[in-house]
């Protein structure tokens, strides 16, 4: 899978907004085929930023998320939300899913 992460630094006055913000963005990247995940976070440091995990099953599906008419509106309407240019770490994983972390795990 493509395993993204990115961090956005939102302008004060648009962060409490973020969520309906990128509400159209998410959903429809949400709907992809290709999608497994496209997850938002608020900064427990910083008010002003979110991180959003986002993972596709392959390149193809990465590709394809690129090309669609949502993600076109989104690189051209969002940034004048944003203070800088968001920050990503892109990389390829084996496999579809979660693994569960077993240092922590909950026994009963």
């Amino acid at each position: 899978m493509i395993f993204i992460t990115a961090k956005f630094p939102v302008k004060p006055e648009h962060a409490d907004d973020w969520p309906e913000i990128s509400r159209s963005f998410t959903e429809s990247t949400r709907a992809e085929e290709g999608c497994l995940w496209f997850d938002w976070s608020r900064s427990l440091d910083d008010p002003n930023e979110y991180v959003l995990v986002e993972a596709f099953r392959d390149d193809a599906a990465g590709g394809a998320h690129v090309q669609t008419p949502h993600f076109a509106t989104a690189t051209q309407e969002l940034p004048a939300y944003l203070s800088a240019t968001p920050r990503i770490v892109n990389t390829t994983v084996p496999g579809t899913e979660w693994s569960e972390l077993g240092e922590l795990a909950v026994r009963d």
